[in-house]
């Protein structure tokens, strides 16, 4: 059976890692490539945590892209601190001196543009990060959404509460017009699974126990850049999270990498046009559900809303049991 090709586009931290290595461990999953952007962490150590985890699940041979250091419009913002100053819980010593000759030359949007073009209507783009390069590759070539078979995004929230301000989710505030301009003008199907979704589907923290304590290469790593990391501490987390949704393990990239792997994954979603918020000192980078066709778009997305969370177990677990050979 063909394989599902798919380009991962992400600002590597933690939760990242999972969600690439639960891709590489997919048997049904080809990555065709994995393009960088600032987020979690500014692009080098991005690039550098991507390399990372590629050399522990020993697919090096996958090529890795640079791309946007900043957002589309303003000044480059604070890169968050929830997963340490490097994205990997600021416990790799060994970092690699020729780390960055491994990086291809080719920027990040135009190798995804190059690749979607190459695999037209048959590439998956997951965004895992701010949506800056997506952003971008849409201005450098406005078919580029409609080359794509379709489109998976970790962002966003759908009931105004945010991670970050009072209203707004990380990915997107921090570059909200490019948040704004994919979900306007990528026209492809559209899966995006919100921090809501991710938070409402945690798993118990006996799982994140079982889950790290395999005797795997991956499974140990993982227990490393998660061992000093106060967004993996149960008591840290109980108490952040008990406000809206609850105690629980999330890892949050991973909600949407499961839904590019397995359809079948996401048991409900709501199907409605968006808009991110551009304005307010409270409301910028909210993302709004139009379930009343307000706006008269002529585009919906969906909006994951429950997911399998025994398919989703497997998942993560399978992630972590690397190498494998495929």
């Amino acid at each position: 059976m063909a394989k599902k090709l798919v380009i991962i586009d992400t600002d590597c931290g933690i939760d990242d890692a999972q969600a690439i290595m639960m891709a590489l461990a997919a048997p049904n999953i080809q990555v065709l490539g994995v393009t960088c952007v600032f987020g979690n962490a500014d692009i080098d150590n991005v690039c550098q945590n991507v390399l990372r985890v590629l050399s522990v699940c020993e697919r090096e041979q996958i090529p890795v892209f640079r791309g946007a250091r900043g957002p589309l419009v303003g000044a480059n913002k604070p890169h968050s601190d929830h997963f340490g100053t490097d994205g990997l819980g600021d416990v790799i010593k060994d970092k690699d001196p020729q780390w960055e000759k491994k990086i291809q030359r080719e920027h990040a949007v135009d190798a995804m543009i190059r690749l979607v073009s190459e695999h037209q209507n048959q590439v998956s783009l997951v965004a895992l990060g701010p949506l800056t390069n997506l952003a971008l590759a849409v201005r450098l070539d406005p078919d580029f959404p409609q080359k794509l078979k379709d489109l998976y995004i970790m962002g966003g929230n759908m009931e105004g509460k945010g991670n970050v301000t009072l209203c707004a989710e990380f990915n997107f505030l921090i570059d909200v017009e490019s948040a704004y301009i994919v979900l306007e003008e990528f026209l492809c199907p559209t899966f995006i699974a919100t921090w809501e979704y991710s938070c409402r589907n945690a798993l118990p923290w006996e799982f994140f126990e079982e889950l790290i304590n395999q005797d795997a290469p991956a499974a140990r790593f993982m227990k490393m850049i998660t061992s000093k990391c106060w967004a993996y501490s149960k008591e840290t987390m109980r108490n952040k999270r008990d406000i809206y949704f609850g105690p629980g393990f999330v890892s949050y990239d991973a909600y949407a990498m499961a839904a590019c792997i397995d359809s079948s994954l996401v048991t409900e979603r709501i199907e409605c046009p968006v808009r991110v918020e551009l304005q307010g000192s409270i409301a910028r980078g909210m993302m709004a559900l139009d379930r009343t066709n307000e706006l008269k778009k002529s585009h919906s997305v969906f909006v994951l809303t429950k997911c399998d969370i025994d398919k989703f177990s497997q998942l993560l677990m399978a992630s972590l049991r690397q190498p494998c050979n495929k």
